[in-house]
């Protein structure tokens, strides 16, 4: 079925029928709320963000870790309480790509694991997808330090 002298007309009469009745999905209306749901998620970080440069003096480049931090903290909460998974449902991808996605999808293994008891469970089963974000990021990190030293050493 790879190519179309392979097909028989059976196949073909199916492809037909199927293409009839499968559903279209709108893709620009997916596309539009990922964008709303990503942007909200952004504009609450530069939120975030100001308040500890107003609040606790820290400049724009040192207020990043503690604004990381927090939104994955908060991430944590809502999904805690279910109520990230409505957002995923809603907002898909823009839901996904921010640091948020990255604490949902944290704290989601850790949950569904919890019966497992919290070494065994929780512990073990965490960082599944975390660690290798991790340590992507940080192997990541090494590369591009390496570059810039090596461009540093030859003069650039």
């Amino acid at each position: 079925m790879s190519s179309k002298e392979n097909t028989t007309p059976q196949q073909d009469a199916y492809k037909k029928l199927q293409g009839k009745h499968e559903i279209k999905r709108p893709i620009l209306k997916n596309c539009i709320k990922a964008f709303l749901v990503g942007g909200i998620f952004c504009l609450v970080g530069q939120a975030i963000s100001y308040f500890y440069i107003y609040f606790f003096n820290f400049t724009e480049q040192t207020a990043g870790s503690p604004t990381t931090a927090t939104m994955v903290f908060l991430a944590l909460l809502m999904t805690g309480f279910g109520f990230y998974d409505r957002i995923g449902q809603f907002g898909g991808a823009g839901s996904a790509v921010p640091v948020t996605g990255f604490g949902n999808a944290v704290i989601s293994a850790a949950i569904e694991h919890r019966t497992e008891g919290f070494v065994l469970g929780v512990g073990s089963n965490m960082f599944k997808l975390a660690g290798s974000v991790i340590l992507f990021g940080v192997f990541s990190a090494f590369v591009v330090a390496l570059i810039k030293t090596i461009y540093q050493m030859i003069g650039g």
